[in-house]
């Protein structure tokens, strides 16, 4: 039998409308205290008048305290419900990819709340972030054992909200053994994968439709792909027809990765790849005088927490101006965010701000969100956090 946690008088009103996460003041401390949890443990969820909301996991040491599971109380975190849950995210997947290339399961968007898992190939990049999924972190594995049979799993639980939750950060090969390449095919380009020392999961597939759309207007330009990483956006560029690419990223390791990547796909010949702090390189460019088609910028969250709002903002602003200052005539910029504390309305509002900074004129033709293996949950706003945006620049009318 599991044990009971009470909310407070009219608190289940937001769950009600299908969001997940119940707060720490939202809990009925008298009836159920939060104290009297372990970390991880399931119970069931209760209206103040006793009724029976759905089943969640409890850690009574954070902010967000229960994450809800099943609207069911009779449901139980187990094999069973990981195994429904996990197929009913592949479902999803398989409607709109032929390849096994995608995000398999995104959190909370996919009733898995604490739980993403990568899928390359028969490879499965794995990231816990919560107590309760550590505490059935062998059921998960078992579950991805039994539905794939995969060549590995890694774990990738460096995330730095398990500390929050009280939990190690480790990177760990659980099963299997990784093989010494593992490649995946996004838009039509090949990329190597580093899922054991690279960045978050190893790979960034949020923005696969923008980069789709993005190979359409490249062919025969200069294009310039600003924090590249693995050269995701750069690449596939080159791969659609683009004269000429340069890629550019702080770490030495992904311009490698850029290099190798550009081998597969047989476009050495035109990429380069530029190391070096983004704001930096893309102001020696300006100096240089170099002039680019079509400039992406793409950079980490800028925005990590409200309170970095007003400088995160000014940072957007900075390096899309000086992306700017670098597209020749009615040149392109591609303008993306990944940070959820700047909304759609927010990046549009720094492009336009840095644009009049330098006496441009700004078009917007195109908008792209994050790919369908990101499902937005409607009641979770932190679910959508993917946006770009696509800008013809010309002098000011």
């Amino acid at each position: 039998m599991l044990a009971k946690l009470r909310l407070k008088k009219n608190e289940e009103r937001r769950l009600k409308q299908g969001h997940l996460w119940i707060y720490s003041n939202e809990v009925d401390n008298n009836v159920s205290p939060l104290k009297s949890f372990a970390a991880g443990q399931q119970v069931i969820v209760e209206a103040s008048n006793g009724k029976e909301l759905g089943l969640a996991y409890v850690n009574p040491n954070t902010l967000i305290c229960a994450r809800m599971l099943s609207r069911s109380s009779k449901r139980e975190l187990n094999l069973k419900f990981l195994k429904k849950r996990i197929q009913a995210a592949q479902d999803l997947r398989e409607l709109h990819f032929e390849d096994p290339f995608y995000r398999l399961v995104f959190g909370e968007s996919d009733g898995l709340p604490g739980l993403v898992i990568d899928r390359f190939g028969d490879v499965f990049s794995v990231q816990i972030t919560t107590a309760g999924m550590e505490a059935v972190k062998a059921d998960i594995l078992q579950v991805l054992e039994n539905l794939y049979q995969p060549q590995a799993i890694v774990l990738k639980n460096d995330n730095a909200n398990r500390k929050l939750e009280g939990l190690e950060l480790y990177e760990e090969v659980v099963a299997g053994e990784l093989p010494e390449q593992i490649l995946i095919t996004e838009n039509n380009t090949q990329f190597a994968i580093p899922v054991e020392n690279g960045q978050k999961t190893g790979w960034f597939y949020d923005h696969r439709m923008a980069r789709q759309r993005m190979q359409s207007l490249v062919k025969g330009k200069r294009v310039l792909d600003v924090f590249s990483y693995l050269g995701g956006w750069g690449l596939a560029a080159a791969t659609a027809g683009a004269e000429e690419v340069a890629c550019v990223d702080a770490s030495e390791l992904a311009l490698d990765g850029v290099d190798y990547n550009a081998q597969l796909n047989g476009v050495s010949d035109k990429v380069m790849t530029i190391q070096g702090n983004a704001f930096d390189v893309l102001s020696a460019l300006k100096t240089d005088g170099q002039k680019f088609d079509v400039v992406i910028v793409d950079p980490p969250a800028f925005i990590k927490r409200k309170k970095d709002f007003k400088n995160g903002f000014e940072a957007y602003r900075r390096i899309n101006e000086l992306a700017m200052r670098v597209l020749n005539k009615d040149g392109i910029l591609i303008s993306a965010s990944c940070s959820h504390h700047l909304s759609r309305d927010n990046l549009l509002q720094a492009v336009q701000t840095a644009a009049r900074h330098i006496d441009r004129n700004v078009q917007l033709f195109e908008q792209g969100h994050q790919g369908p293996d990101h499902p937005v949950h409607p009641a979770i706003a932190e679910t959508e956090y993917i946006k770009t945006l696509f800008f013809k620049v010309s002098a000011s009318w």
